[in-house]
Parts: C-alpha cells; structure tokens; sequence
C-alpha cells in the first residue's frame, strides 16, 4: 500500500522504524555533566546550532558551575561568554535569572516536573521536555511527560503526514497520540537528526536518501 493511503498509526510505525534503523543510538548533542548543566545549555541552544551552544558552555560552567555561583554572575560577563549564541543578551538574563529562581523555589535543584521547570525563565515545553526526558528520565527518577517540539520535529512531522496542525502544542499532542511514551525522547531526537541531515526547510535531500523506503515515501508524497 502506498504511503500516503496508510493510516496515521501505520504511519508513525513505519517511520519510527525507518528512523531507528538510521539512528539506533540517540542522546541530546549538548554537552553537560549534570542536570544544571543541561537546563541551562537547553535554555541557550534555541534558534543556535549544537555546536555553537557546546562551543560556550565549557567556558561558562568553569565559571560558574553551579546555580549558586551563576546567580551572582554579572549578567554582562555571561553576555560575553555566550556572545556566539543567537539572543545572547536576552539568553543571558535567563540563565542569571534562572539559576537564582533554582535557588529561592528549589533549594538550588533543578526541578523534574513540568509545572515547576516552566516557572523558570527561558524555560518552555521544548526546554522542559528535554530536561525531563534527557535526564530525570534516563536515570528513572521522572516518566516522559511530552514531545520535544522544535522546528525540525513541526516541518517533519507535517511533510510526512503525521500531523495536519502547525502549532508545537497541537503537534505534540498529535505525535503523543502516535508514538508509544517509552519512545518519545528517542523519536523525537531521531525526527529531528532526520530534518536536519535529509528533510530541510529549503533544498531537502530525502530524494538522496541512502535508503530506498525513504526515498519512495517522499516521492509517494509529493505525487
């Protein structure tokens, strides 16, 4: 049967397949020791290349390795270690701003809950989700409580007729609904490695796909 006449859950059966099969092994490509360390790498990495956010962070949590001592920081010193990450200004404060909230609500813990981890500055359900589901849950102190939705995960998840919605709640609902909660961080990451190797915003290669079941989805796609 042809792909696109295939029902939404034999749809995300098939692509959670394809995707496993080309990144059987995920983990989040930032950098970090701990669960501080990650909060705040997340928190700097929107709109930001990987690389770009791993380049910062060694020098920041030198510094200032611990909320404590990133709550004293001067907001312009973290400007300038940051300076190559996109919305540095904006991102500094955040984190300033974060790591002292960690310190007056939550005796200097990261929180493992979705409603606390949002109360912090420059911490949405994308930044939430991947604090939950890299960490807390890899070390089973929290079970999966969403979907990381980046711009990867929205382009993708439309372009393969997982989701007819565009807005990143509608969409993690829609990919909740189809993808078994164990499998949430891992699929979300493999969509994600997906768009940005194969199925970009502008000149995709998924017609170059090494895998020939790739190819013929997109190409069933845009018949």
């Amino acid at each position: 049967m042809e792909y696109k006449n295939l029902s939404l859950l034999e749809k995300a059966d098939l692509v959670s397949k394809l995707l496993e099969q080309d990144y059987p092994t995920v983990e989040t490509p930032l950098i970090h020791k701990n669960e501080f360390e990650l909060l705040i790498a997340t928190i700097l990495s929107p709109q930001t290349k990987d690389e770009t956010t791993n380049q910062v962070t060694p020098t920041l949590f030198n510094k200032y390795p611990t909320a404590k001592k990133l709550s004293k920081a001067n907001v312009e010193d973290v400007e300038n270690i940051i300076r190559l990450v996109n919305y540095y200004r904006n991102k500094a404060k955040h984190v300033v701003a974060t790591a002292n909230m960690l310190l007056e609500k939550f005796n200097g813990k990261v929180p493992h809950t979705m409603d606390e981890l949002i109360q912090l500055p420059g911490v949405g359900r994308k930044v939430a989700n991947v604090v939950i589901n890299e960490w807390f849950v890899k070390k089973g102190l929290a079970e999966p409580l969403g979907f990381v939705i980046d711009t990867h995960v929205l382009r993708v998840s439309k372009r393969l007729g997982l989701t007819q919605n565009t807005t990143p709640e509608k969409v993690e609902k829609d990919l909740m609904a189809l993808f078994p909660k164990k499998d949430w961080d891992k699929i979300s990451l493999r969509l994600i490695f997906h768009g940005r190797e194969w199925s970009q915003a502008k000149n995709p290669k998924y017609l170059e796909h090494t895998n020939s079941e790739w190819r013929e989805i997109y190409r069933n796609l845009s018949a």
